[in-house]
């Protein structure tokens, strides 16, 4: 029997990854994926506009399980709510980091025309530090925080900028913190807290691992599908089950 060639096997892939992303009905028929390819090293490359950070995690989550993919490099951008230039993106991101409480002992850093600029100093009281560069509507953030839910924080934060169009969350944690589903709770309900979308009061959180399932009830849609987005919004976190009843 004839052994089956690399590009009938890569071939093979990605008929079964277009499959099992068919097969997630969560996609929604506004998913768009330009192409699948393989770099030189083998690894899957996604590449395409999604409508949501929900979209983005499961595609990855989807392809990722499909048997013969052995790295994903992710190149899936979601579509801004707000299209904005990376120069006030940039600002929105520096003053939303400069105003938080929960990040105030931490320096902030933007990168402008080519150039690092302090935009704030800590001299006092130091944890930590942020820098921020924004490319092609994408926040990178790199630096050190002093926690797994500072750094959680700030990814949440440049999500909730309208146009963002993803987020490469490169912060450091020292000293170092062994992840957990309980600091994966800790950071959801922190980021309902600052949502002023959303009553946290009136939703429960639980972590099975990387999953999040959201309870409770609240009186409309529009808050419980934007509890559903800060939980998705959240880094580590790759499913997410809402199961907020709406009570008029």
């Amino acid at each position: 029997m004839t052994a089956i060639g690399p590009e009938k096997d890569r071939a093979v892939i990605e008929a079964k990854i277009r499959a099992a992303l068919k097969s997630e009905p969560r996609l929604g028929f506004s998913f768009h994926l330009r192409q699948i390819v393989f770099d030189d090293d083998g690894s899957l490359v996604l590449e395409g506009e999604v409508p949501n950070v929900a979209a983005k995690k499961l595609a990855l989550e989807k392809a990722a399980a499909v048997p013969g993919v052995t790295g994903i490099v992710d190149r899936l951008n979601v579509k801004p709510a707000t299209p904005m230039g990376d120069g006030e993106i940039r600002v929105h991101m520096r003053d939303t980091l400069i105003n938080d409480l929960a990040l105030e002992a931490l320096e902030i850093r933007e990168f402008d025309a080519g150039k690092w600029l302090l935009a704030r100093g800590v001299p006092q009281g130091r944890r930590g530090a942020i820098d921020v560069e924004v490319q092609d509507g994408i926040v990178t953030l790199n630096g050190c925080v002093p926690g797994l839910t500072s750094k959680r924080l700030a990814g949440v934060l440049a999500w909730w900028v309208p146009g963002v169009r993803d987020v490469v969350n490169g912060l450091e944690v020292d000293p170092p913190e062994e992840d957990s589903p309980d600091l994966i709770e800790e950071a959801v309900r922190v980021a309902l807290e600052k949502d002023p979308l959303v009553n946290a009061g009136q939703i429960r959180v639980g972590a099975r691992k990387t999953w999040v399932r959201l309870t409770g009830a609240v009186p409309a849609g529009a808050e419980r599908d934007a509890a559903e987005r800060d939980a998705w919004c959240i880094f580590g976190v790759d499913n997410v089950l809402n199961e907020i009843e709406v009570k008029a």
